[in-house]
């Protein structure tokens, strides 16, 4: 977190100084492409002592251009393979208390990764195309999964990495999925102060490096599933960092998703709340059931 409140400080400083528009747009980048990342705790740090490691490379063509080691971790050796998949500025472990509950089911192997720039995996700055390039590696190593779970930036990953990757799993968990990217990069930008101007700057910069505008990745646009998909999701009707009407506006365009509020989870804290953890693990008992 020191790294970031450091860049929104230098933000602060570049929008107060005049003729500073492209510093300003590159310290932007830095804003919107950096990860915080947290230490683990003891009890996250006993689970992946716990895990069965593994690692794979994907390459870095926006920031690094170099490969880029990725950690992998499994628990459990069953027959039914379940993915998940993290969050911006989050990692693998933070899913601790239900990867837990997930083991009890003894016909699961869990397998989950830091993604590109998050816990210990290597790079510094990452973006969604990082995170699906990751996703995909992972799954490529260790085989099609049965069960896929993504938190927030993680679930439009998964559904990119499964639409690529021309893979239906028996059942696609999202947990407040992220909706709209440059929604969300506007909203990040707002709340460093920045200028509507230096804001349409960066989102020109984004189209000229990408080819195609932030607006490009959005959830609606890339998912391809038909109503046959078992997809379940969970979300906050009060999230402040997921807007409900974005989330509103996606599920009436896919009816057959079936969706449930559990309010007061929050945005972060969602994937550790007991309730939606119970209720996750016999979505996926049922899934695999059979």
């Amino acid at each position: 977190m020191k790294k970031l409140r450091q860049i929104v400080n230098d933000i602060k400083i570049l929008i107060a100084e005049p003729g500073s528009s492209a510093q300003l747009t590159d310290m932007l980048w830095q804003l919107i492409c950096y990860p915080p990342k947290m230490p683990l705790r003891l009890q996250q740090e006993q689970l992946l002592n716990e895990a069965e490691r593994f690692t794979v490379t994907v390459y870095d063509e926006y920031f690094t251009k170099k490969d880029l080691q990725i950690n992998g971790f499994k628990w459990g050796n069953g027959k039914h393979k379940v993915l998940i998949t993290h969050g911006w500025g989050s990692k693998a472990a933070d899913f601790t208390e239900m990867i837990t509950a997930l083991r009890e089911n003894k016909n699961l192997e869990i397998i989950a990764f830091d993604a590109p720039a998050s816990g210990s995996s290597e790079g510094e700055l990452s973006n969604l195309l990082l995170f699906v390039g990751a996703a995909k590696a992972v799954i490529k190593k260790t085989g099609a999964p049965d069960v896929v779970i993504g938190h927030s930036f993680g679930a439009i990953a998964n559904v990119m990495a499964l639409n690529e990757l021309d893979i239906i799993p028996s059942l696609l968990v999202s947990l407040t999925p992220f909706i709209l990217l440059q929604e969300n990069f506007i909203q990040t930008m707002t709340a460093a102060g920045v200028p509507a101007n230096a804001q349409e700057a960066f989102l020109q910069d984004f189209k000229d490096h990408y080819g195609v505008p932030a607006s490009y990745y959005n959830m609606p646009d890339m998912y391809k599933f038909d109503s046959k998909l078992n997809h379940w999701l969970a979300y906050d009707e009060h999230d402040m960092i997921l807007p409900y009407n974005y989330l509103k506006d996606f599920l009436n365009v896919h009816p057959a998703i079936r969706s449930h509020n559990y309010d007061n989870a929050g945005h972060e804290r969602i994937i550790k709340s007991a309730q939606v953890i119970s209720d996750l693990v016999e979505e996926v008992n049922k899934a695999v059931a059979n």
